[in-house]
């Protein structure tokens, strides 16, 4: 129980009214901001307890379904001299590459700053080690993939590098669960299906040549206008669908469903290739835009040095949760 907080004291004035002195709403005040400091604190041991089994090297399987509704995001580490224009590569394609927070300063592993409106670094991420906290990593050099899901990047961050984390669509999953919609790769325990498509980026510096990752997520064709209704408001974590059907596989430039780039084949629930129900309207192919993009950027854009992310599907999980994010009410 409570500690009983004091009844306030009453005074008497000339008219014979009682005045309830501002002492009672001041305490209950304090108490709700003492409630509001513990759920941070509470909020901060729970996601770091996950970033510190991700660095110890005890959970080393994707991210996605844990933590349900804390924020989710994509690691790509830069030399600084692509900083600027890897920013403008984000401004100019939000939907897939949705900019969330940076390295506060240039070579800084333990610290962030907000790009989303509202939000602090420190309330976004703290007590954070960007070169162990995600459960695996890959390594490029010179825009060549030398080393792939490996347990940290310790001995490949340098002082020159700069951390970029972008939005992850598995932070809406806790809400498409919550909904009676719970993502099939979470349901079956694998990693979400991810594909190169013909959809080109926007170019920015040196960034140019490149196109559009998607993530896939296989639905009936009835819960798909719920599907766009309940990821909409999640801007900052690539929002709604840009393409569903088994006709949009087709115009994106995915070959073979059953083929991913990157993630688990996808299968049905009864453990079947995706692809062997083609045009069913009860496994419908919906596609998200992906924060594994910049990779795929990076890869063509022929850069030199050291290029360091998450490995596609191990995410870095965040202290913030889904609905600091959300820019507008789902209808």
């Amino acid at each position: 129980m409570p500690n009983p907080i004091p009844f306030p004291r009453l005074r008497c004035v000339e008219s014979g009214f009682v005045v309830c002195v501002v002492t009672w709403t001041l305490c209950w005040r304090r108490r709700d901001r003492q409630r509001d400091v513990q759920t941070q604190k509470a909020t901060s041991r729970e996601t770091s307890a996950v970033r510190k089994a991700a660095r110890n090297g005890t959970h080393t399987t994707t991210t996605s379904g844990l933590a349900p509704t804390y924020l989710q995001a994509n690691l790509i580490i830069l030399p600084s001299r692509y900083a600027a224009d890897f920013r403008i590569l984000c401004a100019r394609n939000p939907v897939p590459c949705p900019l969330i927070a940076e390295s506060a300063a240039v070579g800084k592993f333990d610290e962030v700053r907000s790009w989303i409106d509202g939000l602090s670094g420190e309330g976004l991420i703290s007590g954070v080690d960007i070169r162990q906290d995600a459960p695996k990593y890959m390594v490029y050099k010179d825009s060549k993939l030398a080393e792939s899901e490996c347990a940290d990047i310790v001995a490949e961050w340098t002082e020159d590098h700069v951390a970029f984390l972008i939005g992850c669509s598995f932070s809406f999953e806790s809400a498409l669960a919550k909904a009676g919609l719970e993502p099939r790769h979470s349901r079956l325990d694998r990693t979400v299906p991810m594909y190169r498509t013909n959809i080109p980026l926007c170019p920015a510096g040196v960034f140019t040549s490149s196109s559009y990752v998607v993530s896939m997520r296989p639905y009936k064709s009835t819960e798909i206008e719920a599907v766009r209704d309940i990821t909409r408001p999640y801007i900052a974590t690539h929002g709604e669908p840009i393409a569903w059907g088994w006709d949009a596989a087709e115009r994106l430039g995915i070959k073979d469903i059953d083929i991913p780039d990157w993630g688990s084949p996808p299968l049905t629930l009864s453990g079947q290739p995706l692809g062997a129900h083609a045009g069913s309207d009860s496994e419908v192919p919906v596609f998200w835009g992906c924060g594994v993009t910049p990779q795929e950027a990076v890869m063509k854009a022929d850069l030199q040095g050291t290029i360091m992310s998450h490995a596609p599907g191990y995410m870095l999980v965040l202290d913030c949760r889904d609905w600091d994010i959300i820019k507008e009410k789902r209808r």
